[in-house]
């Protein structure tokens, strides 16, 4: 317990700094968007490259890992849409709530896995970035689609935006050059090597930085709810589908891990622009983030 809570302390510890930064206007509110930017689609993505262009597979059950994470997230899907009828909020509300109860914030996954299991903690977790990242923004855009008050996206420009997510491309590409084993070539890989190292702290200061207490001051009681499905249940339903697979060791704990993460602060973007509720959604990751630092050390706990 003692040795988990020591990984997942600095995690958090930077998250909070980041927080102090912006509530104290340090560098400034013009620094924080172009910061947060500059992770998603350059850092996090040459992480994410580097980091399976080398990796070993080997001893990976890849498909059982996929299966179990991707498995939870469609049942969780399911209930949130057989719960939509009985939970008596409009149709942004609803969107806002859906993405809080599937999405996972990738910096803290990535942070605590190395943290935990070191490479191949790493490799673990970009595995479950690679199968959690095209699901969840399928599933998010179709339900902002269907119950957003934006501008209804079409096919093609679902599509459009789909293959141009950075993360995807970032896994697509390290995958890529794994299996053809071309691997990272010279000078290039030491380039996206250094800039990989600097994706998490930057974007753990940039997850605090977007935390707002304000907006969980008058937060709907269905929120916690939502906190609730995401932060325990879906991670149950994670840790039952892997167990029936025979998932074990480091790729088990960090499939639990992602699917026990607190949701994205992208989600917050997402929202504003394809009509859900940015408010809600902005008190969901707040809130979220703060009983992670409570929920994920007893959940690692137990599947550690």
């Amino acid at each position: 317990m003692l040795d988990i809570i020591l990984v997942i302390l600095p995690v958090f510890l930077l998250i909070f700094l980041g927080w102090r930064c912006r509530k104290r206007d340090f560098p400034g509110d013009h620094f924080w968007a172009p910061a947060e930017k500059l992770t998603y689609f350059l850092l996090f993505p040459s992480l994410l490259i580097a980091t399976l262009a080398e990796a070993d597979f080997s001893d990976l059950a890849i498909l059982p890992m996929a299966l179990s994470v991707d498995g939870a997230i469609l049942i969780m899907t399911a209930l949130t849409l057989a719960l939509r009828p009985v939970i008596g909020i409009d149709g942004p509300g609803f969107t806002s709530l859906y993405q809080g109860a599937i999405r996972m914030n990738s910096y803290i996954g990535l942070s605590v896995s190395y943290g935990l299991f070191g490479e191949a903690g790493l490799t673990a977790a970009a595995m479950a970035v690679a199968a959690i990242v095209p699901l969840a923004n399928v599933c998010c855009v179709t339900i902002l689609a269907r119950y957003g008050k934006a501008a209804q996206p079409t096919l093609l420009g679902t599509l459009r935006e789909f293959a141009r997510n950075p993360l995807i491309l970032g896994c697509v590409i390290g995958g890529l050059l794994n299996v053809t084993g071309i691997g990272l070539p010279p000078v290039l890989g030491d380039m996206l090597h250094i800039l990989g190292r600097a994706a998490l702290p930057i974007g753990l200061l940039a997850v605090g930085a977007a935390l707002s207490l304000k907006a969980v001051q008058d937060v709907k009681a269905l929120a916690f709810g939502i906190t609730v499905l995401k932060l325990i249940v879906l991670p149950a339903i994670t840790v039952t589908i892997a167990l029936l697979l025979g998932l074990e060791g480091p790729a088990f704990a960090v499939a639990v891990l992602f699917n026990a993460l607190p949701t994205a602060t992208s989600s917050y973007i997402l929202a504003r622009h394809l009509g859900g509720d940015a408010h809600l959604m902005a008190a969901l990751v707040t809130l979220q983030t703060g009983a992670a630092m409570f929920t994920l050390p007893a959940i690692l706990v137990l599947v550690s």
